[in-house]
């Protein structure tokens, strides 16, 4: 007898299967399947490469899946939803029309520099410094 690697109960091990880490239970055959995959993918470049090919491939079959998904998810998207701007709330975003240390009607020559990070920003969004370099 054997502890499952899955969910950790005892089983008796078949004798063509060496080295049987998992119990024949579905959940932990998922779990097997799951760990190999993730093992292969992390070892192997072209296995990744083709799971890559394989995903976008599918992706481009099925355009509005995610659409339809939440449409049919309500629950979970609403959930989800809410979840996200619970994270949100307690960390300073970035707003892409809010500037209250500059005005943009003064005229001159600025230098733009990348400043701090870490905050959460869309991914089109910096966080920059202006130093003025001359006034026209």
């Amino acid at each position: 007898m054997q502890r499952c690697a899955g969910c950790r109960r005892l089983f008796r091990g078949r004798a063509q299967v060496r080295g049987q880490r998992y119990c024949a239970a579905r959940a932990c055959q998922r779990v097997r399947r799951k760990r190999w995959q993730r093992a292969k993918r992390r070892t192997d470049p072209d296995y990744r490469e083709n799971q890559a090919r394989a995903q976008e491939a599918w992706r481009i079959r099925h355009p509005d899946y995610w659409r339809v998904y939440r449409a049919t998810h309500t629950h979970y998207t609403n959930a989800n939803r809410a979840q996200q701007a619970r994270r949100d709330a307690a960390r300073h975003l970035a707003k892409r029309d809010v500037s209250t240390a500059f005005s943009p009607g003064v005229s001159g020559i600025y230098r733009l520099s990348a400043a701090g990070g870490g905050d959460l920003a869309k991914s089109d969004a910096w966080t920059v410094e202006l130093t003025v370099l001359s006034r026209i």
